[in-house]
């Protein structure tokens, strides 16, 4: 049998498996519905298995399209979403019952699935900017998603929940972000008044995840591989030192800084940019209040 999800009487009833084979080199994902003990069920499989626990009838929606679509750092113990128009929710699969137009939705490897825009539209108006955003900002790295995409959904859903909200998220969206934690620390400068970043620079052979190109200040998001891996020090170290060479100051961000001292890296940022010679107001303020 293939690695992923199959229904378990087709595979009998072609003489794939026997029943003692199915249930003892299978992981039972749905009813019905099984995947090789070998196999990975990560959030893409979890939407093919939910689909065909529904018959083939369902259209993946929310995470479970976004996942179809490409999206990364989708935590596979979400459960798979579908757009059904009877039914209720069972367990590890959640029933959507919002009306779709036929333009909404799209088919990816012979499955039903929201298109990019309505997948965005979805996540976008979900409680939480932040996890909003880190959806949408993910999306839009698989795909190359463009707000304007975005905007027929919100002329044509005028009465939808969350419209507000998604109309901020497609203006900070940035499908420059490479994780989570890249958005949140583009957010936190923006948050606190500096001008947006741009994301993804590239300089010779490096990419930097964020920085201001015309003052040469970057911001980079390093995460527990960076400090424990060998072979990421070491290139880490190569790296920096080249930009540092080509004029580059970098802002290092940890998790400990991003969770708990957000306004040191926006201190530091503001240091290095005036340093820099940028005269924003903004910075002038946020350091004579840290000051203060």
């Amino acid at each position: 049998m293939p690695h992923q999800p199959f229904l378990g009487t087709e595979a009998i009833s072609a003489g794939l498996l026997t029943r003692h084979s199915l249930v003892n080199r299978h992981e039972r994902v749905y009813r019905n519905v099984y995947l090789p003990k070998t196999a990975e069920l990560d959030a893409a499989t979890r939407a093919v298995a939910a689909w065909l626990w529904s018959e083939r009838k369902g259209v993946a929606m929310g995470m479970s399209a976004a996942a179809l679509h490409g999206s990364g750092w989708i935590d596979a113990r979400l459960p798979a979403e579908l757009y059904r128009r009877n039914g209720k929710n069972v367990d590890g699969i959640v029933i959507h019952r919002d009306e779709l137009s036929d333009d909404e939705v799209t088919s990816i490897r012979g499955i039903g699935v929201t298109t990019i825009a309505r997948t965005a539209f979805d996540l976008g108006r979900r409680p939480g900017r932040i996890p909003a955003l880190i959806r949408v900002d993910a999306l839009a790295n698989a795909t190359g998603l463009a707000p304007h995409q975005v905007q027929p959904l919100i002329d044509r859903h005028p009465g939808m929940r969350g419209l507000v909200q998604l109309r901020e998220v497609l203006e900070l969206m940035d499908g420059g972000a490479e994780s989570p934690q890249e958005t949140r620390t583009r957010l936190v400068l923006f948050d606190a008044g500096l001008p947006r970043p741009r994301t993804q620079i590239q300089v010779g052979r490096w990419r930097i995840d964020m920085g201001y190109d015309e003052f040469k200040i970057g911001v980079e998001y390093d995460g527990e591989q960076h400090w424990v891996d060998p072979r990421i020090r070491a290139r880490d170290i190569e790296k920096y030192a080249e930009l540092s060479a080509r004029g580059w100051v970098i802002i290092r961000v940890g998790a400990d800084l991003l969770r708990y001292r957000r306004q040191v890296i926006v201190e530091r940022v503001c240091t290095a940019l005036r340093q820099a010679g940028a005269e924003w107001p903004v910075i002038a303020r946020i350091l004579d209040e840290t000051a203060a």
